[in-house]
């Protein structure tokens, strides 16, 4: 068992609050990824958990044990870094059985650990060989090894990819995968990458300036993110945001004017909202379309395409300047300064109030 529970976690540098009273609870088997902006204390919260920053108040629990100010090397955690941190003057066998070594581990017991980790990583033929003679992808892999042969109750994560080339990231990131799977390991994985935190999470926690904006699986934050915040954080183009205001309302939902000129009925409601309230609409590129003849609602003036293959990413601009992206066949494309006709997909739209909270659909807020 490694459950983990975290409740109003805080820390302070100089005065400046970096983590703001953090409650927050990691099951037994779980891949949770912290995700966010540069600065927005994902790395910090995580060197909390392994001890490496003291806690300025809150608590920190592994399977009930209160470990909030235990030494780093009796929490049972094991960490990988982005540097992969590996000793240059050793073997990767070395490196592997060091800490084990220290401990004073029985031999025996340390060679079945090194070579277990060795055939998980594929490391056999590596193991004689310094770090300078390998390559980014195995020097992590040895990091990771290193991880493993102490068989922690969790593992933890610190942006372990950042240095590698785009190719071997992915390649990283499935093998990861496969070794969360294979070992029904606990893993806390820090990244800035929203790629990363949507295929490789089974929870994703969202973090901006010290908070958690949101908790959830991958996909249940990329179609109901709870606020403007995590809408434009997660996803790739980033979902288009069209300002307005309420024209409408009714008991099943409201029409919102917007500034770019169109009027748009959505089956959204909520209490407070009023006739004249600010809100915006969030659409992502995949629910947005080229408009038929009669079924235009918005005119946009498009400015970049980019054509991937399968698909084309059309960079465009509303009237009033604001930008939105949508995704439409490989084959296709728009030339600079075109004037495009769109439809939206009003059930796949995103409604927020002005303060940036999520209007959940009638039939949600029905619920």
């Amino acid at each position: 068992m490694a459950n983990l529970t975290i409740r109003n976690l805080q820390k302070g540098f100089d005065g400046h609050q970096i983590i703001k009273g953090i409650d927050l609870d990691v099951k037994d088997r779980e891949f949770v990824v912290f995700v966010g902006p540069s600065g927005c204390g994902k790395s910090t919260l995580l060197r909390l958990i392994a001890g490496l920053e003291d806690v300025t108040s809150g608590s920190i629990e592994l399977d009930g044990r209160e470990i909030t100010q235990v030494t780093p090397a009796k929490r049972d955690l094991a960490m990988v870094f982005q540097t992969y941190a590996l000793y240059p003057h050793m073997t990767v066998g070395k490196n592997l059985s060091f800490a084990l070594d220290l401990a004073g581990t029985p031999k025996a017991e340390v060679e079945k650990k090194v070579a277990e980790a060795a055939r998980i990583l594929e490391l056999g033929p590596l193991l004689e060989r310094k770090p300078k003679q390998l390559s980014g992808g195995q020097r992590q892999r040895v990091a990771i090894g290193r991880a493993i042969v102490r068989n922690p109750k969790i593992f933890l994560f610190d942006e372990p990819l950042s240095n590698l080339d785009a190719a071997l990231r992915v390649q990283t990131r499935l093998e990861l995968s496969r070794l969360h799977k294979e070992l029904e390991a606990t893993m806390i994985y820090v990244t800035h990458d929203q790629v990363e935190a949507m295929t490789l999470a089974d929870k994703v926690v969202v973090l901006n300036g010290g908070r958690v904006e949101q908790v959830g699986s991958p996909l249940e934050l990329y179609h109901h993110p709870a606020n403007l915040f995590v809408a434009g954080f997660l996803g790739t183009p980033k979902m288009g945001f069209l300002k307005g205001k309420v024209s409408r309302v009714s008991s099943t939902g409201c029409d919102v004017t917007l500034d770019a000129g169109a009027t748009i009925s959505l089956p959204f409601t909520n209490a407070q909202q009023s006739v004249g309230d600010a809100v915006t609409l969030g659409i992502r590129p995949e629910h947005l379309e080229l408009a038929k003849e009669g079924d235009c609602q918005l005119k946009v003036v498009a400015d970049v395409s980019e054509r991937l293959g399968s698909d084309t990413y059309c960079h465009v601009r509303t009237t009033s300047g604001e930008p939105l992206t949508l995704r439409i066949r490989g084959d296709l494309a728009s030339q600079y300064g075109e004037t495009l006709n769109l439809h939206l997909d009003s059930t796949h739209c995103h409604l927020f109030d002005a303060q940036g909270q999520v209007i959940r659909k009638a039939l949600q807020a029905a619920a």
